[in-house]
């Protein structure tokens, strides 16, 4: 079943208008049909807000049919925003303390910009470890984007990520090494996943503490784990709700970063994501940058609209059928009447034991 539309927040006009199916809220009542409840931890900084809660909310309304998905987004108030940012987040955003108070099926815990060398130096750190704790007793599964991810392995694991020397950036091959865990039931062995990130968490450093590896690569490392329960705690280091153009934004950002004088070298192309043509686009583009800088004249902008037809999207229905197994597991194992955590007592290696 798809989202409901149960607030104003523009994300549900922004996928309507782009054909995915969205319930009005009075509709949606009238169905006899069992209601999960997603909380949405958004801590993306302001330029990319809207952007990752499209993204999420994508995936989550495309991926599985056995529901009506109320989608609840809300935010640490200790990350710096600016007045756009704060506008948004106050006309459309939920409190945590009530979404503590109404419980929730699942959460989805986003990516943050950082700006310490040690993550329990952000800002955001000991807010986001009571979300997690909370979670961790209260929430069926917990999924952790990227930097989410490594701040859980730090503050429940004591694993800190390791900087990699230079960007991870790009589209890579990644292959199922766990083929019997529910969350990847029907997944294709080998897709492709994007990644875009500086640090890394090795495999060794999940399984020291018997986290659950179950999707790798040989080029950028882990993508998708779980807690030693097999779903409590769900992780990724990739990202899979990227859409097809995400990593030419993050590419153009980086360009005006360049011309801007915050980086010194020209950004290199993002691995593994543009056609042949496509990158030869990009370079003529970037001789031009670079003339233009040398000779004092206009700045060329960045022809996005001779890319788009060059962009391959070669994870979108890997991510799919992920998140369909992670959300069909949630229904499994909460209970109709009532959210209820997720039991210790289920076996590590069956997470819906006990509960079919």
């Amino acid at each position: 079943m798809p989202l409901v539309a149960y607030s104003d927040l523009p994300t549900f006009a922004r996928l309507r208008s782009e054909g995915e199916t969205v319930l009005p809220s009075d509709f949606a009542q009238q169905q006899e049909i069992r209601a999960l409840h997603i909380g949405l931890l958004n801590m993306m900084p302001d330029a990319a807000l809207s952007a990752t809660e499209r993204q999420f909310f994508r995936l989550i309304g495309e991926s599985n049919q056995i529901a009506q998905f109320y989608i609840h987004p809300f935010t640490l108030p200790q990350l710096k925003r600016g007045p756009k940012g704060r506008d948004h987040i106050k006309q459309y955003y939920e409190d945590f303390e009530d979404l503590k108070k109404e419980g929730l099926d699942a959460l989805i815990i986003t990516g943050a910009n950082v700006t310490q060398p040690d993550l329990a130096l952000e800002p955001f750190w000991e807010p986001l470890a009571e979300v997690v704790d909370w979670a961790w007793e209260n929430v069926t599964s917990t999924l952790c984007s990227c930097l989410a991810t490594h701040a859980v392995l730090q503050a429940r694991y004591g694993e800190r990520r390791v900087h990699m020397g230079e960007k991870l950036w790009g589209v890579f091959p990644h292959r199922v090494v766990d083929r019997g865990h529910p969350l990847v039931t029907g997944v294709n062995t080998r897709f492709d996943v994007p990644h875009s990130r500086y640090n890394d968490v090795s495999r060794e450093q999940f399984e020291r503490h018997g986290l659950r590896v179950l999707v790798d690569s040989e080029q950028s490392g882990i993508h998708l784990g779980a807690s030693p329960d097999g779903f409590r705690m769900v992780f990724f280091q990739g990202h899979p709700e990227y859409d097809s153009i995400s990593l030419l934004k993050e590419y153009k950002r980086e360009v005006v970063r360049y011309i801007q004088g915050e980086r010194d070298a020209y950004p290199p192309l993002p691995e593994n994501y543009l056609m042949p043509q496509a990158a030869a686009i990009l370079g003529e583009h970037r001789e031009q940058v670079e003339a233009a800088l040398e000779h004092c004249t206009e700045i060329p902008a960045l022809p996005e609209a001779l890319l788009l037809d060059r962009l391959d999207n070669t994870w979108h229905d890997t991510a799919l059928a992920v998140i369909n197994n992670w959300l069909g597991n949630v229904y499994q194992l909460t209970n109709l009447d009532r959210r209820k955590p997720f039991r210790d007592s289920v076996d590590p290696s069956d997470p819906l034991a006990g509960r079919r």
